[in-house]
């Protein structure tokens, strides 16, 4: 009887070491738990679903700054007042109705949900690259991170891009332009050509410069500017909502702005919703 009971204590004895060891293994290092699918699948799906909230309050008045930028002949009396936003919506919603603030807001939501799904994936994974501990944590490796994602997201979304600003900017009224149609518009266009009354040196660059063809490359135009304002965009972007993250983290105001975690006391806090907003 005894030598059972020792038998077993010596049998159960292992599999709780082996039980405690599976416990704590999966924890593993930062990077290894960010690359898990289901980490991946709720990261995209959360940022991209962030991005099409945050795009859908803010449509109105990026339709009227679209076309505000684009000098749209229509609304350009209203760019020179303090209140053409206002006054240039009033005049949409009298035209068109609700869904003329809106022109263009599908092909927005079809482009912002992957751009920032992309961009939180990626920035997650390379951030766990780049500052793989604490102490690797500087505002110039989460300036990298950021920026590093910003350029991964925007180059494989930038063709939705063009298509959403073309959609917006148009406003006639006698046709509805379709996302098909203004793709095909789009494929087809070419440069203009200079015609006989330009300058020698201009007629001569035509000349020996060969005119770029339509086609897939007409959705990548203007990309360079962009990925070139992306870099310090992105980069600040995150780099500025960690450090406010870390400030309202700070002793001080944690009471206030933070709420313990439940899957892992031992973490750090996190952040409260609107504080989350804030940062």
């Amino acid at each position: 009887m005894g030598g059972q009971q020792q038998t077993r204590g010596k049998d159960q004895m292992p599999r709780t070491l082996l039980d405690s060891a599976v416990a704590v293994k999966p924890a593993g290092s930062p990077l290894q738990n960010k690359q898990t699918l289901d980490y991946l699948l709720r990261t995209g799906f959360a940022g991209g679903l962030a991005g099409c909230a945050a795009k859908t309050i803010v449509g109105p008045l990026d339709r009227v700054k679209i076309l505000f930028q684009a000098s749209n002949p229509q609304f350009a009396k209203y760019t020179g007042s303090w209140f053409g936003v206002v006054t240039a919506m009033r005049d949409i919603n009298r035209q068109s109705g609700v869904r003329g603030l809106f022109r263009g807001h599908s092909a927005t939501l079809l482009r912002i949900f992957p751009y920032a799904a992309i961009k939180f994936l990626t920035y997650e994974q390379i951030r766990a690259i780049i500052i793989p501990t604490k102490q690797h944590e500087t505002p110039l490796r989460r300036l990298s991170s950021g920026a590093f994602a910003g350029v991964t997201s925007v180059f494989f979304t930038y063709p939705l891009e063009v298509i959403r600003v073309r959609l917006a900017f148009e406003t006639k009224n006698e046709g509805k332009v379709s996302l098909r149609g203004i793709c095909g518009q789009i494929y087809h266009e070419q440069p203009a050509r200079i015609t006989s009354s330009g300058s020698a040196s201009a007629l001569a660059a035509a000349t020996t410069v060969p005119t770029p063809r339509s086609g897939l490359i007409n959705f990548y135009r203007g990309f360079s500017p962009t990925l070139a304002g992306m870099l310090p965009y992105a980069g600040m972007s995150f780099l500025t909502h960690d450090t406010a993250g870390d400030w309202l983290r700070l002793p001080a105001l944690a009471p206030y702005t933070t709420a313990p975690n439940p899957k892992n006391p031992s973490a750090p806090p996190i952040l409260r919703y609107w504080a989350e907003l804030l940062a």
